[in-house]
């Protein structure tokens, strides 16, 4: 995992995060991690094939179907299906800065297939819980 100084970095600097198999069912992780997301102020591009809204927001088939690059993508699917994912991340026109495997999701395939073609990997860590412990509330922020 890239350490503490480049993810604060990182964090800080990203606008976009697109949320690969978002939904919006209560008490589901990739619930909690997309409404803490939009609350921090990101865009959040849901990816799901089979959802038209999430959050009230558009959901996209697959990644090549988002309308602008985004600067993360966040990664709720199971370990077996992360290499195929990162090889539409390596078909896009366009390189995330990172690809986010949540918590549980380990995939050293993807991670070679990207970190091969320059994108970072992190894997095995929530999104939400980093940025809270890098990042903290806004009032920390400013203090």
């Amino acid at each position: 995992m890239p350490d503490d100084i480049w993810l604060r970095a990182l964090l800080r600097n990203a606008k976009d995060i697109a949320i690969l198999g978002a939904k919006d069912k209560p008490g589901q992780p990739v619930d909690g991690v997309g409404r803490y997301l939009l609350r921090q102020g990101y865009k959040i591009w849901p990816v799901h094939p089979a959802r038209a809204t999430v959050w009230g927001l558009a959901a996209y088939q697959d990644l090549a179907a988002l309308p602008k690059p985004v600067d993360i993508i966040d990664v709720f699917r199971a370990p077996q299906h992360c290499p195929e994912h990162a090889r539409q991340v390596l078909a896009l026109p366009w390189r995330p800065k990172v690809f986010w495997m949540q918590s549980g999701i380990v995939s050293p395939e993807a991670r070679e297939l990207l970190e091969a073609a320059g994108v970072a990997v992190v894997e095995n860590a929530c999104l939400m819980v980093e940025h809270a412990r890098l990042l903290g509330s806004a009032a920390e922020q400013q203090a």
